[in-house]
């Protein structure tokens, strides 16, 4: 390192890797913060929790995506506060001072004050969350295969997701799919096609961020493929094997919780305004309040749009990432900075099983198999790496033609299942 200003970016995330890529040839130094070593790529980690893709499919090390970037440094640290008046970043390993503060600290699961509901009930940010729900699901059909009587089979055979967002409705589409084509000849005691999959909804419907003909069109999917949808329940209590739900308890083999999210603790740090998600209220230029050597992206920032707050989903984090990245070099520059942050909404989507999809995209809408191979297509066009990508797209196509799933392996025996 020089004596050149420094950037410190914490988050490896698409907001926080955005930011370092367009900074790469920069006249400062840029550091880069994440408790892991690799980049997730989100929107796909359900397919890894329900055995279609391996983790290496949806995660590369940061640095190897950083190596081009000499005046780039990735350190592996958990970070635990600022001291915004010092501007030093604090971690478990050590401080790192800062001339130039960007936070993208992402997300993590909410329970909505039901903490003591996490061991019970896995969200899914996290390669281990993912691995940890596969674990649960293929030890919910071993059990059964081993199960003394049927009410116990029955209930290894039920599994539980919470929340009927885009998560929720993927998961529980995905795990039909699972029981209903990949898993049928594998078992000789039972049929996998007797499994029970429930997606609890607390709102009036599934997919709010999706016009309601879509909506329904969804729910109207997984009902087919052996979901049941229950809109307008709210879940009252989650143990081990069992949750509450309106005036039902349900016993089940497996519970994902897909339900809602909180922002890292970055407006704590900082002391900062926050909305009630704990996302930093941030200017039009992705700073916060009265400080313009910290910046704010993605999951972690409440930003302003004509629509509202703006979502937190991977192209918005880019964005954010971008456009700051554009400010520090101006800034370094001695140049004007660009105009206030503008948010670009290209669309939603939402995959609800193999071959059936949902897309909007601004007054133009697809359902069924054509808009699955859009988002196929999205989705493996955003993965980090021509192998990801290749690797992706052929698992996808030899899945579609075999309805197999090859990461059906169950590791860490030695720990107990969530």
């Amino acid at each position: 390192m020089t004596d050149r200003p420094r950037i410190v970016i914490v988050g490896g995330g698409f907001g926080g890797l955005e930011c370092a890529q367009r900074l790469a040839r920069s006249q400062a130094d840029v550091i880069v913060l994440d408790r892991q070593n690799h980049h997730c790529f989100q929107p796909l980690l359900y397919q890894v929790a329900t055995a279609t893709l391996s983790p290496a499919d949806v995660a590369w090390p940061i640095r190897t995506i950083l190596q081009k970037s000499a005046n780039t440094q990735v350190l592996m640290a958990n970070v635990t506060g600022v001291d915004v008046d010092a501007r030093r970043v604090l971690t478990e390993d050590g401080a790192f001072d800062y001339d130039i503060l960007v936070l993208a600290s992402g997300a993590t699961h909410s329970y909505f004050g039901h903490d003591d509901w996490a061991p019970f009930a896995p969200g899914l940010k996290r390669i281990d969350d993912a691995t940890a729900i596969r674990k649960a699901i293929l030890l919910s059909f071993e059990k059964a295969e081993l199960a003394a009587d049927e009410a116990e089979r029955r209930r290894h055979l039920t599994f539980v997701v919470v929340g009927g967002g885009p998560t929720g409705v993927e998961m529980a589409g995905a795990i039909a799919n699972v029981a209903h084509e990949a898993l049928p000849a594998d078992f000789r005691n039972f049929d996998p096609r007797q499994a029970q999959i429930l997606l609890i909804e607390a709102g009036p419907r599934l997919l709010t961020v999706f016009p309601e003909n879509l909506s329904a069109y969804a729910a109207r999917t997984l009902k087919t493929m052996g979901v049941t949808v229950m809109t307008g329940v709210s879940v009252t209590d989650i143990g081990r094997d069992y949750v509450e739900a309106g005036d039902q308890r349900i016993e089940a083999g497996a519970v994902i919780w897909a339900a809602g999210v909180k922002a890292s603790p970055a407006a704590v740090w900082l002391g900062a305004a926050a909305d009630r998600s704990g996302r930093v209220m941030v200017e039009s230029d992705l700073t916060i309040p009265g400080n313009r050597q910290i910046f704010v992206i993605g999951d972690t920032a409440a930003v302003r749009a004509e629509a509202g707050l703006v979502p937190g989903i991977a192209p918005a984090a880019k964005q954010m990432g971008a456009y700051v990245a554009e400010v520090i070099k101006a800034r370094l520059a001695g140049a004007d900075a660009p105009p206030a942050f503008s948010y670009s909404h290209a669309g939603d989507l939402a995959t609800i099983g193999r071959r059936v999809a949902i897309v909007k995209l601004d007054r133009f809408e697809l359902t069924g198999f054509i808009a699955w191979l859009f988002w196929s297509l999205a989705h493996v066009y955003f993965l980090i790496t021509l192998r990801n990508r290749i690797a992706v797209a052929f698992t996808w196509a030899w899945d579609y033609v075999t309805f197999g799933r090859r990461a059906r392996l169950i590791t860490h025996l030695d720990e107990p299942p969530p």
